[in-house]
């Protein structure tokens, strides 16, 4: 009776995990094996590989998918290199300080994604705040909205919080006193940063990227409002498929392609870090 306690705990989380996210995983993957119809649309009673054949094979896709993970790629490289340092800066400074900054971080969490995604469009336009100031030093215009350069802004400025609290959190648990017993070693401040800190703030930096990567790569608002219709990630894609073409078919085979190459890469990356991690301290 008491091996099986842990289950009857943890059955309501399981039932309600399954319920929001195993089971409409499941329809949208039956859902993308359907044949589509342009005349009746998706047909429950037939079922083809053909979208994911065409999803494979097309350049089209291909190109899509480049584009979706090089931009998040570099938002999570960005996002390490500006926020890892904030990080450390917040986890050394004081009240009230430490909670002014900290508000200031999260912040943009407190603003619908939307409202950030066209204050950001009115930025960078071009009679924008930062077209202006070009101008009046003599370097604008200068197109940037809809390019690739205002979706890697914005998606940064969006998903910074996101990297910033794992490392924070991390920096919690390290004592302040060892980073001390290594000044007082003669240690320089770059060698205790590189031995003491930063394998301490690892984990931190390695969930932060993959939150920031994963939540990039499918983020919808942002590559719509400020790429256009001409720069498309895969999300776009996704939403033209089922609200403008109707094949939902196709648009569940993208959806569920991005999944599994989220995943792959993901995993990949988790593997190759933890692996040099694990080298490092060993």
């Amino acid at each position: 009776m008491k091996k099986a306690s842990p289950w009857w705990l943890s059955g309501p989380a399981l039932l309600l995990f399954a319920a929001l996210l195993l089971v409409p995983l499941a329809l949208t993957a039956v859902l993308s094996f359907n044949v589509y119809d342009p005349a009746t649309g998706p047909r429950a009673d037939e079922f083809t590989l053909e979208h994911y054949t065409h999803v494979f094979t097309d350049s089209y896709y291909h190109g899509i998918f480049w584009r979706t993970f090089w931009i998040s790629g570099l938002v999570a490289l960005i996002c390490v290199l500006v926020g890892t340092p904030e990080a450390y800066v917040l986890s050394r400074m004081r009240n009230p300080w430490r909670s002014v900054l900290l508000l200031v971080v999260l912040a943009p969490l407190l603003v619908s994604v939307v409202v950030r995604a066209f204050g950001w469009s009115m930025l960078l336009g071009p009679e924008g705040l930062v077209n202006g100031s070009l101008k009046l030093v003599g370097l604008g215009p200068v197109k940037m909205l809809y390019t690739e350069t205002a979706v890697v802004i914005a998606l940064v400025h969006v998903m910074l919080p996101f990297m910033v609290i794992p490392v924070w959190t991390s920096l919690q648990k390290l004592d302040p006193g060892v980073e001390n017993a290594a000044l007082s070693l003669k240690a320089s401040h770059f060698t205790t940063l590189r031995r003491v800190v930063l394998p301490q703030v690892m984990p931190g930096v390695l969930s932060g990227s993959l939150i920031v990567f994963g939540l990039s790569a499918s983020s919808f608002a942002i590559p719509g409002l400020l790429g256009g219709r001409r720069l498309k990630m895969v999300a776009t894609v996704v939403y033209d498929e089922y609200l403008h073409e109707l094949n939902w078919p196709l648009g569940a085979a993208i959806a569920l392609t991005l999944l599994a190459a989220n995943l792959v890469v993901m995993l990949s990356y988790n593997r190759l870090v933890e692996g040099r991690y694990k080298k490092a301290l060993g």
